[in-house]
């Protein structure tokens, strides 16, 4: 076993600044070595387990269809499923020695749809929910529209950093290291000093599956306290739709301010 997580588990893997989620250093990535020590003992492929990983993301919208508080709660317990093969993944593609930038890609595509398919699935449960009772019926369409709009932003904001490594790449320059220094923007321009302030309220962590999955949760939970289905779900899409559009904003000003996308 200790063998397999120094392979599977490097420091450069865990020091990773932007690559790793805050579960995987908290739990997941102690737990993980465990299924990858089972998994490449099988035939199954990395690709294959991330092929799992995205079935799960999938998966997760779906129960978000489910009515009632079982719905999100089972999506909860989906997201944490996906990132369990998401760190898994990557660990038998090390093993193996089988890294190739197909794996990388058809992961990129699992976490870019989970994250579009969120919010429409979320859309569809509170627009059936209102659309069931006649104070609340104008409102679905106009909910139905916005949650379809917050997809598009979700999937803007997650796009943007891979915009900047194709940028780079395309004006011939080299790849950036994953760390925190690599991606500062000075502290003495205004965006740099807008974005130390943001570190005290990190919404933009929030705009990702594991924790979208909780705020839904925590959101069906008031709903039914409250005796209206769709209540609390509804202003989750109309406050979050304004704010996502203020994160991509400020993800691109953040972007052209860094020393990222200069020759």
């Amino acid at each position: 076993m200790d063998q397999l997580r120094a392979v599977c588990q490097p420091p450069e893997v865990r020091a990773r600044k932007n690559a790793e989620h805050w579960t995987a250093e908290l739990y997941l990535r102690h737990i993980s070595i465990y299924l990858t020590a089972v998994l490449v003992r099988t035939r199954i492929s990395a690709n294959g387990v991330t092929g799992l990983m995205i079935l799960a993301g999938w998966c997760m919208s779906l129960a978000l269809l489910i009515p009632g508080i079982w719905g999100p709660l089972l999506a909860v317990v989906l997201s944490q499923v996906q990132l369990y093969f998401d760190c898994s993944d990557g660990e038998v593609a090390r093993w193996r020695g089988t890294q190739s930038p197909r794996g990388i890609f058809i992961d990129m595509v699992g976490h870019h749809t989970t994250e579009a398919l969120i919010p429409i699935a979320l859309g569809y449960r509170v627009f059936t929910e209102l659309s069931a009772t006649q104070d609340t019926a104008g409102q679905a369409w106009p909910t139905l529209f916005m949650a379809a709009c917050l997809s598009v932003l979700l999937v803007l904001n997650r796009s943007q950093s891979l915009m900047v490594h194709a940028a780079r790449g395309m004006a011939g320059l080299g790849k950036l290291p994953d760390t925190a220094a690599a991606r500062a923007v000075p502290t003495t321009t205004l965006i740099g000093r807008l974005r130390s302030l943001a570190r005290f309220m990190p919404f933009h962590k929030l705009l990702h599956a594991v924790e979208l999955s909780l705020i839904i949760l925590a959101c069906s939970v008031v709903s039914a306290v409250a005796g209206v289905p769709g209540l609390a779900e509804k202003w989750m899409i109309w406050i979050l739709l304004p704010a996502c559009v203020l994160v991509n904003i400020g993800h691109f000003l953040s972007n052209m301010a860094s020393s990222r996308l200069k020759a």
